[in-house]
């Protein structure tokens, strides 16, 4: 079902991508607009893991460059059956994760120098798990698609509000009334596509991590660090905010792609209570993961 409604919401956004190709360009511009919307996903298909990590300037680390990241994730792609995924640090201060890849063999997962220096080893586990999560329930090549596909309407948005069909300046008012309409309608079937996945994702890292009081206390953190310092790629590129563990501002608003940290919080100490874990533990305070010197300038939050 959820696949089902995904596919739908997917149909949905490359049609509002068609409806505005007509109504900048008539029957021409909606075949257009079919024909670049059924490209870039073929494009993306392919690209998913390069489009997102070329957007973010990740660079990928071994186990001679973060011993402990790369090995964290060996371990927690093992316990939920996964082929290892390629593993990136990105330097950005502000704190996050993500997943790309169009299928667990091809998958990769980044975090952020900022998330690196801020989480201890339980917390940054069940960022992780979560990441592996995603992974595991194949969501990454969806959401690069719907982020690719609302990243288009918008731009093609901002174009027809110069040109419209037929020769002139500007769409005219039926026209502008689309270019306005379009990209707020593209950001609310991103909403719909990925709030959902958020939640079954919680749930993944809560049970491959076995930790979800650690990963509750993650998003918590999280939040507060991503609000406090946005991150950079989803600066430019406002439709990457659906690839991240936490959105860059608060959530449930009427466009927000996540759901509400606290609801997802007060769901994972439900998980817990179903796991058998009744309070959340006070936990010991770990050492964030580090890096290796080799990389320190452009990698090590502790350089």
């Amino acid at each position: 079902m959820n696949g089902f409604k995904t596919t739908m919401l997917l149909a949905a956004l490359t049609a509002l991508f068609m409806a505005l190709g007509f109504t900048l360009g008539g029957s021409g511009g909606a075949i257009l607009a079919l024909i670049v919307a059924a490209g870039m996903n073929l494009f993306t298909f392919w690209n998913a893991d390069r489009i997102v990590l070329s957007m973010h300037r990740a660079q990928e680390v071994g186990d001679a460059d973060a011993p402990e990241l790369v090995g964290l994730v060996r371990d927690l792609a093992a316990r939920a059956n996964l082929p290892m995924p390629r593993v990136y640090i990105v330097d950005d201060p502000s704190p996050n994760a993500f997943a790309t890849g169009r299928d667990p063999a091809h998958a990769a997962v980044a975090a952020t120098t900022g998330l690196l220096s801020m989480l201890t080893r339980d917390e940054l586990a069940g960022v992780m798990a979560h990441e592996l999560g995603h992974v595991r329930n194949r969501d990454t090549l969806i959401m690069t698609m719907v982020a690719t596909i609302a990243g288009a309407v918008s731009m093609l948005a901002n174009f027809g509000l110069f040109f419209r069909h037929g020769g002139g300046r500007g769409p005219g008012w039926a026209g502008l009334l689309a270019v306005l309409v379009a990209p707020f309608a593209a950001m609310i079937v991103q909403m719909a596509i990925s709030r959902t996945r958020e939640y079954a994702a919680d749930r993944a890292g809560a049970e491959i991590s076995g930790q979800p009081h650690a990963l509750a206390r993650a998003l918590a953190k999280l939040q507060r660090g991503a609000e406090a310092i946005p991150g950079a790629t989803a600066t430019r590129v406002p439709a990457a905010q659906q690839l991240y563990i936490v959105p860059g501002r608060s959530a449930d608003s009427l466009f927000a792609t996540h759901p509400d940290t606290g609801n997802r919080i007060a769901a994972l100490h439900a998980i817990a209570q179903e796991m058998g874990m009744i309070a959340p533990p006070t936990g010991r305070r770990a050492a964030s993961v580090p890096v290796t010197r080799r990389r320190a300038s452009a990698l090590d939050p502790f350089a």
